[in-house]
């Protein structure tokens, strides 16, 4: 199945307790790079997080979006640090009685300097919340490689059709190599008639010279290579196999390596014009390639 490196998940689990949202957006990159954003509470779960993705996509820039809200209250405790604050009402004292100053410190004011009073947050059961990040993540990615097939199968159709239209190309260069060398016998022998004028022609001659240039422009090799590649491509693009990105890519390689050769040896300007065509949309299926995991 074909898809596409661009695609978008999102899901949604809100229940009495928590709210959890997973969002996953991607573009296209070489490899599979997994970036994700989320609280601290939930860093210990990355591996899991990393591992279970990986079953649904193979390759591009992949943002993963976590939001967690904890709606009961034991997701902290209130921690009083009687040392600290002893420390604080002593050099209030001192500070006092050094500047004869009326000691007004009272306890809800001692309560609110730093670390007297703080929240820490409790032991998390992580099979627990495995359990419950699990299901909107595995949501998030079914939604995300759903996006992803959707988009590859319209990129399959556009790849398909252009290259039926190369196809009609490298049927015209074949067409068209006959008419060339035709062509230039007929050239030739009226620049010899031109320059022996009544002399006869030596036909041998005529007949070597036209062999020279026929073996010199003769793309033959090079046509039947670039349709090959491009039926192996359609064959590629039509199979059940996953992850053909970069075998595609390999194919085109080798397509534009042989419209390259084929464009230096034509000496006809229809058939430059036809290999300038040709490599055209070669560069088009290169860069739809690009968007193919």
């Amino acid at each position: 199945m074909i898809k596409s490196m661009t695609g978008f998940g999102r899901a949604e689990v809100i229940t009495k307790e928590r709210k959890i949202t997973v969002e996953l957006k991607s573009v296209n990159h070489r490899y599979l790079d997994l970036s994700i954003k989320m609280p601290r509470k939930l860093v210990f779960l990355e591996g899991a997080i990393r591992n279970l993705m990986k079953t649904y996509m193979q390759r591009g820039k992949v943002d993963v979006f976590i939001t967690y809200e904890d709606y009961t209250l034991s997701c902290g405790a209130l921690k009083y640090n009687k040392e600290l604050a002893g420390e604080y009402l002593a050099y209030i004292r001192q500070m006092a009685e050094e500047f004869g100053l009326e000691n007004d410190v009272k306890a809800g004011a001692l309560s609110r300097y730093p670390d007297v009073l703080t929240m820490e947050e409790q032991s998390v059961d992580e099979d627990a919340l495995w359990a419950v990040l699990e299901a909107p993540l595995r949501e998030a990615c079914e939604k995300f490689a759903q996006s992803r097939a959707r988009e590859g199968e319209n990129l399959k159709k556009d790849l398909i059709a252009k290259l039926d239209g190369m196809l009609e190309l490298v049927g015209q260069i074949e067409e068209r190599a006959p008419k060339i060398i035709a062509e230039y016998r007929e050239k030739l022998e009226g620049k010899v008639k031109e320059l022996l004028e009544d002399t006869q022609i030596d036909e041998g001659r005529i007949a070597s010279e036209i062999v020279i240039f026929a073996d010199k422009i003769c793309t033959d090799e090079e046509v039947v290579r670039l349709r090959s590649h491009v039926e192996h491509m359609k064959a590629t693009l039509q199979s059940d196999d996953s992850g053909i990105g970069r075998k595609l890519d390999f194919i085109a390689q080798e397509m534009n390596r042989e419209a390259n050769t084929i464009l230096s040896k034509a000496n006809d300007l229809e058939t430059s014009n036809i290999g300038i065509e040709l490599k055209t949309e070669i560069e088009k299926v290169r860069e739809q390639i690009q968007n193919i995991e």
